[in-house]
């Protein structure tokens, strides 16, 4: 059974009318049958939203997205149920003895505080409409800096922020941040929180990567890291080969040349002839981030429907059973594919 911290799929169903059952026409890289296929337990549906896309409506935009993952859970609701806390839903043969045996849990996020305005207290909102993942920017916003951005830390509203997310009960979530913010994160937090997509540093070098430092602090705060499918996240030969590109891209975004979905589409054809890395690659950051941070800190956060390239052999969601076979021929145990693939994140969003 799998538990998948991040996907991007809500904004296709919302904005593309894309078919989250069936995935008929292609483009969606989680889709019911898909998640049916693979196991999959648990489900985070980011809800992206930038002010820049957004201006002056960004919390009205945020809501709707939000309302968006409880209608699709509406739609399919013996299969998807909105899980707001308490133990999470699992399937058949695997359910624990005093525990629900239902349908998929699908966990709601948002991906950047922007939909707050700038106001601490609006993330109890958001918490009453069922959000309970907070990443805290994407790109530099009134609570926190990015690392694509000018790479500050939380501000005095962000540290506000945290300390009212873990009040609430919404785990905050460090993907994304600028390192100055990851360890302003640290001092401040009491709970666990997470890189709910992000990878090991020392095996791929993009700055979206985590440090062995903050491997080693995140693991001692009882937190979890999810590996990223993106191949720039997962492969050094890759990431290289794609640096003007990339380079490219933030250019034209930072200068109002293009748009993010214009600047995203340039990099996507810029990128399409570079041959996807091994699926050995996922092994290889679980390894180290076990090696440094022990077993009980690494789990899955693959990025699906927000990212262009994955390891060969991966198209989506279905194929996520190929990750645990990969892990298992790599010389994990059954034991720590399982916390890999489930427990380590469960753990931490049930509390």
């Amino acid at each position: 059974m799998f538990f998948d911290a991040h996907c991007d799929t809500i904004l296709k169903v919302l904005d593309e009318g894309a078919d989250f059952e069936h995935g008929s026409g292609g483009g969606l890289h989680v889709t019911l049958d898909g998640m049916w296929a693979a196991g999959m337990g648990a489900q985070v549906f980011a809800c992206y939203v930038l002010e820049a896309r957004n201006p002056g409506r960004s919390r009205e935009r945020g809501l709707e997205v939000v309302a968006a993952v409880h209608e699709l859970c509406g739609t399919h609701r013996y299969d998807l149920v909105v899980w707001e806390g308490g133990p999470l839903p699992l399937l058949g043969a695997r359910a624990e003895a005093g525990r629900t045996v239902g349908p998929m849990a699908a966990i709601i996020a948002l991906e950047g505080a922007d939909p707050l305005e700038g106001d601490p207290e609006a993330i109890a909102d958001f918490h009453k409409q069922g959000v309970r993942l907070l990443t805290l920017a994407w790109d530099d916003n009134p609570f926190c800096g990015t690392t694509f951005g000018a790479g500050g830390g939380l501000t005095h509203r962000g540290e506000e922020l945290v300390q009212l997310c873990e009040e609430l009960g919404v785990t905050v979530d460090i993907s994304h941040a600028s390192d100055t913010a990851f360890w302003d994160v640290c001092r401040v937090a009491s709970r666990p929180f997470v890189a709910s997509h992000s990878n090991c540093r020392a095996v791929c070098s993009s700055p979206r990567n985590l440090t062995d430092e903050m491997i080693r602090a995140l693991a001692e705060r009882g937190g979890v890291m999810g590996i990223n499918l993106c191949s720039s996240f997962l492969s050094q030969s890759y990431y290289d080969q794609e640096t003007p590109a990339r380079e490219a891209f933030w250019t034209a975004v930072r200068s109002g040349a293009k748009s993010i979905e214009e600047a995203h589409e340039e990099l996507a054809r810029a990128t399409a002839s570079i041959s996807r890395p091994p699926l050995d690659v996922v092994a290889a950051h679980v390894k180290h981030a076990i090696n440094v941070g022990g077993e009980e800190c690494i789990g899955l956060g693959g990025d699906l429907d927000g990212i262009e390239s994955m390891p060969a052999g991966m198209e989506g969601v279905a194929d996520y059973p190929k990750i645990a076979e990969t892990l298992l021929r790599a010389g994990l145990t059954e034991r720590q594919v399982e916390r890999v693939c489930w427990s380590n994140f469960a753990r931490v969003m049930e509390g």
